[in-house]
């Protein structure tokens, strides 16, 4: 880059220096294949109003979800998405707003070693996909990311398991390359966030932790089909 720099601002009066060395670096910089592309995307999430439920529950947030990064190679361009740290975030603020109480653990045993909870949930990424702004005709970032939610009894036996998949998209605008992908990971994210917290309450599940009942083990597989699928129309 820099002989590129030397080269051109040689042949320009002094004047045109700046303007030329400006021009040079703001080309690169929206170019995929000059460097790489690293986010941190972390959502904003909006106060839920949803009714909170009387429990008490735990949310494991074990370390390869704290840890958890996209890496990938595409047009010559390198792309590094570390969602651990927004994950963290997204599980801690969405389970807050639907119940009374909450605690986070990084791993079962903590959870199952805890006094109190009525349920552990354990919220996980299953698939993280994007499209950049080459591929849309210049005009957008779009990010897909797949979740999936485990439920199970305190004791650590599993009740039920829960997909739900959040899209965002971002305009192109802007000098910098990852600017759109990093918000249109946080707009996927708040759409996750907004289907969990409107549909989960309406599961019988979530009725009988409203009546303090206890759960029963469902025996289901960490592999196996969700249950209550979470879906809806994709919020723009």
């Amino acid at each position: 880059m820099h002989k590129i720099l030397s080269a051109v601002a040689a042949r320009d009066s002094p004047p045109l220096r700046s303007l030329t060395r400006l021009a040079v670096l703001m080309l690169l910089t929206v170019l995929p294949g000059c460097g790489a592309v690293q986010i941190t995307p972390t959502p904003k999430l909006p106060h839920a109003l949803v009714r909170q439920l009387p429990a008490h529950v735990g949310v494991l947030v074990a370390g390869d979800m704290r840890n958890y990064s996209h890496k990938e190679t595409r047009a010559g361009g390198n792309y590094e998405v570390s969602l651990g740290p927004g994950h963290q975030k997204f599980s801690q603020e969405v389970f807050a707003a639907l119940f009374r109480e909450v605690s986070v653990y990084p791993d079962l045993g903590s959870a199952k070693a805890a006094p109190g909870l009525a349920a552990i949930f354990e919220p996980r990424i299953e698939q993280f996909s994007f499209a950049t702004a080459q591929e849309t005709g210049g005009v957008y970032f779009a990010v897909t990311i797949k979740y999936r939610i485990l439920l199970s009894t305190p004791t650590g036996e599993a009740v039920d398991a829960f997909t739900l998949t959040g899209y965002g998209n971002s305009r192109a605008g802007g000098m910098s390359s990852g600017t759109p992908l990093d918000l249109a990971a946080q707009a996927a994210m708040r759409d996750a966030a907004a289907k969990f917290l409107v549909q989960f309450p309406e599961l019988p599940v979530a009725r009988q932790l409203a009546a303090s009942q206890p759960l029963v083990s469902q025996l289901v597989a960490a592999n196996s089909a969700p249950k209550d699928p979470i879906e809806a129309v994709p919020i723009k």
